[in-house]
This record gives C-alpha cells, structure tokens and sequence, in this order.
C-alpha cells in the first residue's frame, strides 16, 4: 500500500472522531446532521432501491400464486355447493312426488303397493315401462298400475322380480270410462302420443264437452270404477257424421312419474296374502 494512501486513511478516522466527538459535545451539530440526512436521503432511497424491488416482485409474485391456489380451492368448494344444492333439488322433488303418491294412496279403496319405474321401451311404436315388483311381490298380467294423478296403465307380462307395464297411451291400448259429470260412457284409446287419447264410438249427439273429467268406468273388470284417466281437450261434431271426434290429455304424468301404485283391487280376486302384503309394506 503506498504511505500516502495510508496517511489519507488515518486522516479520515481522526476527522471521523473528531466530528463524533463534536457531535456529542456541541447541539449544534445536530442542525448539521439533520441537513445532511436530507441531502443524502435520495441516494439511501436509490441506493435500497434493487433490494426493495426485488422484495416486491417476490411479494407480487406469491401473491399471485396464492391467489390462484385460493381461486382454484374456492371454484372446486362452488363445484361441490352446486352438486349438492342439485341433489337437494332433486329430493325436493322426489319428497314432493312421495307425498302427491302418498296422498293418492289414501284416497284408493283397494290395497295398493309402491313400485318404482326401471326403465322405458325404447320400441317408438310401444308405451311400455319396466318396474321392480314382480310375481314374488303378487303382481298379477292386467293388474291396474296408477301414478298421483290417475291411471297409467295395466300390467302385461311377469316375472319373479320385475314386470312390463302397458300405458293407457300405447296404441294397443282401449279403457271403458264415463264422463264423471253425467255418467256418458265412452271407449278411450292410445294414440301413441303420450298426452293424447282419442274417444271412439262417441255419439254426435252425446253431451260431451271440452274439460270433462273422463273416470274409470269398471266395465270388463279390468280397471275398478272411478279412477281418473283423462280430461277432455277437444271436441268436434261433424254433420252428417254419427260419431263426435274427441281428443283427450291423460291424467297421470306417463312420461315423469317414477313412483307409481299396483292396485290391489277387492272384486277382481287379486289380493295378496296378509304375509305377502306385510312383507312388500
């Protein structure tokens, strides 16, 4: 190192120590220190500068990614409130329908049983469903199935655990039932169409009118008197013609019902034993 550039260091320490000497003796250096904390206050700030900068960028940088971790963890909790909140609204319904099902339980003389629709024909030229009570639960080929709101068909085929339901809109398909505000008779027929049956061999002259309740009539034995099976949509009298052209919508819900009642019916001798009926309770 050269002599000078040493005596230039020691003369700096002993300024140095002189001034801190001076600092603590004299207030009046105080003045002196604060001006030169505002003088060199700039070149503090640019000189910490880098160093905040890159702390901020970190800061920005995990408070981006937790914000996206929290983003992704609050979407998949929504996911999961929405499922749920579907499937509350699904047994909102379902408990609605128990209780319509319920309701017209109570209002069948006969004894009934809860069945549960399976599956649907996909055949487009057949009304047909599938349900899960069959011979070993005393389901019986003709047997009247209801849903809440009427009747829905009569049972065709059966098998120990299952049975196929022909719906009272299949094409194959005729009902005897009477107008339920003056007791006309009539034959009702599928069309095919699930929320349309057609009236046949309807006198031109017959007091029938649009919104009359059409009711089982218990002709034939097959279905018990009373039940509902349509109202009337449409009705045309041609002249000339001996027969009235009527159209009707179906009482039960043949395309959403899932709950439905094999009707145990007294006069057709089709009851189940007091064991059997407990046992399907």
């Amino acid at each position: 190192m050269p002599p000078y550039q040493g005596q230039r260091t020691l003369l700096v320490c002993l300024i140095a120590l002189a001034l801190m000497w001076a600092d603590q003796r004299y207030p009046a250096f105080q003045s002196l220190r604060n001006i030169a904390g505002y003088v060199l206050y700039p070149a503090q700030q640019l000189a910490v500068l880098p160093s905040s900068l890159a702390n901020w960028m970190d800061e920005s940088t995990t408070s981006r990614r937790d914000l996206l971790d929290q983003n992704k963890q609050l979407s998949a909790r929504n996911l999961v409130l929405e499922l749920k909140a579907q499937r509350l609204a699904s047994l909102e319904a379902e408990n609605i329908e128990l209780r319509e099902l319920l309701s017209a339980s109570e209002q069948v003389d006969d004894k009934v049983l809860v069945t549960t629709v399976i599956a649907v024909d996909p055949d487009p030229y057949t009304k047909q469903i599938l349900i899960n009570k069959g011979g070993d639960d005393g389901v019986f080929v003709g047997q009247p199935v209801l849903d809440a709101h009427g009747l829905l068909g009569q049972v065709v085929d059966v098998l120990p655990h299952i049975s196929h339901v022909m719906m009272i809109a299949d094409s194959n398909h005729a009902i005897p039932v009477q107008i339920n505000r003056n007791g006309v008779r009539a034959i009702a027929t599928g069309t095919g169409a699930l929320d349309r049956l057609e009236l046949i061999y309807v006198p031109n002259t017959a007091d029938i009118q649009e919104g009359d309740l059409l009711v089982s009539s218990g002709l034939g034995g097959r279905y018990p008197r009373g039940y509902p099976v349509a109202t009337v949509e449409k009705v045309e009298h041609q002249a000339g013609e001996l027969f009235a052209s009527v159209t009707a919508r179906p009482s039960a819900l043949m395309d959403r019902s899932r709950l439905l009642l094999l009707v145990f019916s007294q006069g057709a001798g089709k009851v189940p034993s007091d064991e059997l009926w407990r046992k399907n309770r």
